[in-house]
């Protein structure tokens, strides 16, 4: 396994999701092979169905096939811009459906649903899952219900702070804090990967 297999989608070269906008069968399948573990788990997350979140995917990577949508290098790295479309997907179809089905297929113990390992990850996206994982339950509950309900839900601030019944200044430095603490968990686990 090659070090652009290890880091998987964390490190997707921009010049392959721009070939693969274009048409580029090899730096389709290099777009796809390196992201859609991690694209496919977030929809599970926030869909609660593995038919749905495996919809969500094929019509992104349709998308960027037909060249419906494009990788721009100045709105950030291939794969924020992947994890946007596909989150995007994921709350609108989320919103469109049955209030009473969401997230039914969903653990109630609070972990996180996971494909086995082996069909969708590579070892790099497993360790990357786990750092996530731990940082997030170690963060306090407030921060981490915060940053559940924006992230997986698509609530706004304000729609946190009704649905949590607290004042909107406590929600936004909720998520302030605990955006910043798993960025830094996320920048200290990458300079040790490079490292290794």
């Amino acid at each position: 396994m090659d070090t652009a297999e290890q880091h998987a989608a964390s490190t997707i070269d921009p010049k392959i999701a721009i070939r693969a906008g274009k048409g580029d069968n090899l730096a389709f399948t290099q777009l796809y092979d390196q992201s859609s573990t991690i694209l496919f788990s977030l929809a599970l997350r926030i869909l609660g169905s593995r038919d749905e979140a495996a919809d969500i995917l094929q019509d992104v990577y349709v998308d960027i096939w037909k060249r419906a949508v494009r990788y721009d290098v100045g709105r950030g790295t291939p794969i924020a811009w992947l994890i946007i479309l596909t989150r995007s997907r994921a709350i609108d179809r989320l919103r469109a459906s049955d209030p009473q089905l969401r997230r039914q297929t969903l653990p109630t113990d609070g972990t996180e649903p996971i494909a086995p390992p082996g069909q969708f990850e590579c070892q790099a996206d497993q360790a990357l899952r786990t750092v996530i994982s731990k940082t997030l339950n170690n963060l306090p509950k407030a921060h981490r219900q915060t940053i559940e309900l924006a992230y997986y839900d698509g609530l706004l601030p304000a729609e946190i702070a009704t649905r949590l019944d607290q004042p909107l200044d406590a929600v936004i430095t909720h998520l302030k804090l605990g955006m910043s603490q798993l960025h830094e968990s996320l920048h200290t686990y990458w300079e040790q990967d490079l490292s290794a």
